[in-house]
């Protein structure tokens, strides 16, 4: 059994300890202050004497220190050990503002706390509501950093969970639990590793709301991480106002302004290549000698769909017309049919892609897939004549 040194001294980051087993690449230790993966808390890492530990497992009874070189240790070993504590605190701080916003959460609106999970840059935590209005989000941030900022003590107790009241959210153990308090706001039952007030947690910031599944999803960030975004977000800002010319308060409404006039451009082109197009699609046909049955076939190969969708919309929309548009690279064929054809674009060519391992199809009128290679799509060029 390891005596999980983490539970009472969150700060603890070097200590020594006596090796019980190895297993390859795992080492098991008689004590540790290594945290490992559990209740959302990520692992902790560093070194045990002179190995490098990559992860923390947690199994049970005992904790697995997973190294990146299978150990060169023996039982009743003595090692030295160091815990990174830049993670660690960085886990601190997260594992704490958790705790807090969802205090807060629950305080403010009633919205209670159903999943969290800690990552490597963010974390989330999933409230119980369908949606959640950006207001009262800033309300639960802003509330979390005047807590932060009054630097409420952060304490971890062991008590009886048949006993144990308050808690934010009923234990699922029996017997002693371990409890996080932040003082006037949150008691929970939690293992993780905690700063010592909310003053340590830094920065709470909401980055994120999002709908999962049936809650809210809460996207933020605490501490360094929030400061590392924020100097992120402002080198950002800067570069791009640098090549707008601008300063970093007038990027909004410059970048909008321009992304309307970028849209009216899009809009005035896509009409002018609708016109082209239907001019081309009338001297095409023209061109095109009718066969028995008075219908012109026109067969040609572009770089791209883009050209080819637009000529098939037009072609379409003339009298007895058929219309074959091929890409080389990825293979891909758009075909097209008017209404007085005797074709139905949709159903011909979805069959003759899936005689040809392609996949596709579309309306009577216009239709359009893909095929594995330029064989293939000679073969479905065969079948549509």
């Amino acid at each position: 059994m390891t005596e999980r040194l983490y539970y009472t001294d969150a700060r603890l980051t070097e200590f020594t300890a006596r090796v019980l087993e190895v297993a390859g690449d795992r080492v098991y230790l008689d004590r540790t202050a290594f945290y490992p993966t559990s209740g959302g808390q990520l692992f902790d890492v560093g070194t045990l004497g002179d190995a490098r530990v990559v992860d923390v497992v947690d199994e049970k009874e005992r904790i697995a220190h997973v190294l990146e070189k299978p150990a060169r240790f023996s039982p009743n070993d003595e090692l030295k050990a160091r815990v990174d504590w830049t993670r660690r605190f960085d886990h601190m701080q997260q594992h704490t503002g958790q705790h807090l916003l969802s205090a807060v959460f629950e305080e403010l609106f009633g919205h209670k706390t159903v999943s969290v999970h800690f990552g490597d840059e963010s974390s989330t935590l999933d409230l119980d509501v369908a949606s959640l209005p950006k207001d009262r989000a800033l309300k639960a941030e802003r509330r979390a950093n005047e807590i932060v900022f009054e630097n409420r003590p952060v304490t971890v107790t062991f008590e009886d969970a048949a006993s144990a009241t308050g808690l934010r959210k009923a234990a699922d153990r029996t017997g002693e639990i371990r409890i996080v308090e932040i003082e006037g706001i949150d008691r929970s039952a939690c293992g993780g590793t905690h700063v010592r007030g909310t003053g340590e947690i830094g920065p709470v910031v909401v980055r994120r709301i999002e709908k999962y599944k049936q809650s809210t999803r809460v996207e933020f960030l605490c501490g360094w991480r929030a400061l590392a975004r924020a100097r992120a977000d402002f080198d950002a800002l800067s570069t791009i106002a640098g090549s707008l010319t601008t300063s970093i308060d007038e990027v909004p409404a410059l970048v909008s302004a321009q992304a309307a006039h970028l849209k009216e451009a899009e809009t005035d082109a896509r009409k002018r290549g609708e016109e082209l197009a239907k001019y081309q699609a009338r001297e095409r046909c023209d061109a095109a000698v009718p066969d028995s049955n008075g219908v012109r076939r026109i067969v040609e190969t572009a770089p791209s769909m883009d050209p080819l969708r637009a000529m098939a919309q037009a072609i379409s929309a003339l009298p007895k017309a058929i219309y074959v548009g091929t890409v080389a690279s990825p293979p891909g064929i758009v075909f097209a049919a008017s209404a007085d054809s005797g074709v139905n674009a949709g159903e011909l060519l979805k069959s003759a892609l899936g005689a040809n391992g392609g996949r596709g199809g579309g309306s009577p009128r216009v239709a359009q897939g893909t095929v594995p290679d330029a064989a293939a799509l000679q073969r479905v060029i065969e079948l549509l004549h």
